[in-house]
């Protein structure tokens, strides 16, 4: 009986502890399992923290890349306002390469915008600062893109400025081209008739005059031998038989004085008498002075003296 009490004894006993130790490998299993999901947790929570990390470098590096690309557009949009409007060629090609530039990184800029706003979205990750830095760079660029729309147009409108400019300009060109052409031929016009009228001026103002005695006029076909003399008051014709290598040629305007040196002198061309003087000296006809040439010279253009 008492052998019987100690087997149920130990059996109970054998239960408890089978009962204690599946007990505790339930505890041990269940702790294990939240220690392995804590775990997990915590792996998860560091790659987030990696990848918010990572996140939040790469956008404020993009922030800042963007805000000197803004802050660029920006300067170079004000210099480009103040400038004057006047420039040569290269000038303009230099303006055109400064606006594509403009519009390449404020493109560049909103595209970069439009990346960090997807990764952000897609991140899960929420970070209000960064959303509204997003949304003021985006208005940003837009106030930019706006300005550069204003400023194109404003390039446009100096460029057909400039092109009327040059239009005007080549006009000009043309027009004084065309001038200098007419004043050079004008002036060549003026000279070749100003060349006209000296000749004929010359032409107006020849004279001839010959001075010897009845025998040597009448040798050199000046007078006839009947004493006459060919083509004298004829008013401004001359005779076609008179040979003027016979005479002297001069111009009467300046030619007063006609050296004689003879004991008489007569004056046998036709001359109004108060025009001229045969001048005496030391008994001598010295010479001949033309006192008023216009009238001299106005019914004929030979000269003919007789000396003795």
């Amino acid at each position: 009986m008492k052998t019987e009490k100690q087997t149920l004894v130990a059996g109970i006993s054998g239960l408890v502890i089978l009962l204690i130790l599946v007990i505790a490998g339930i505890i041990i299993l269940k702790d294990k399992t939240e220690i392995g999901q804590l775990t997990q947790n915590n792996l998860n929570l560091n790659t987030n923290l990696v990848e918010r990390d990572s996140l939040v470098n790469e956008m404020a590096n993009t922030f800042d890349e963007i805000e000197q690309n803004l802050t660029f557009v920006r300067n170079k949009r004000d210099e480009m306002i103040s400038i004057p409007s006047e420039g040569g060629k290269s000038r303009q090609e230099t303006l055109v390469a400064d606006v594509k530039l403009m519009n390449e990184m404020l493109a560049e800029s909103s595209k970069k915008m439009e990346e960090l706003d997807k990764k952000l979205k897609a991140s899960g990750i929420e970070i209000k600062s960064f959303k509204n830095k997003i949304a003021q760079l985006n208005e940003r660029i837009l106030e930019h893109e706006n300005s550069m729309a204003q400023l194109r147009e404003e390039l446009e409108k100096r460029d057909n400025q400039i092109e009327e400019k040059e239009i005007h300009i080549a006009q000009l060109q043309t027009d004084i081209a065309s001038r200098e052409d007419s004043i050079e031929t004008k002036s060549q016009m003026i000279v070749e008739k100003s060349q006209t009228i000296f000749e004929k001026d010359n032409e107006i103002n020849k004279a001839w005059f010959v001075a010897g005695t009845q025998s040597q006029l009448i040798a050199n076909g000046v007078l006839e031998k009947e004493g006459g003399f060919l083509g004298i008051a004829k008013s401004k014709n001359i005779n076609d038989d008179l040979n003027e290598n016979n005479f002297t040629l001069l111009d009467i305007r300046s030619a007063n004085h006609f050296p004689i040196n003879t004991r008489k002198a007569k004056l046998l061309s036709k001359h109004p008498e108060n025009s001229y003087r045969l001048v005496e000296e030391n008994n001598m006809v010295a010479y001949l002075e033309i006192e008023n040439p216009k009238e001299f010279w106005k019914i004929t253009k030979y000269a003919i003296v007789e000396t003795k």
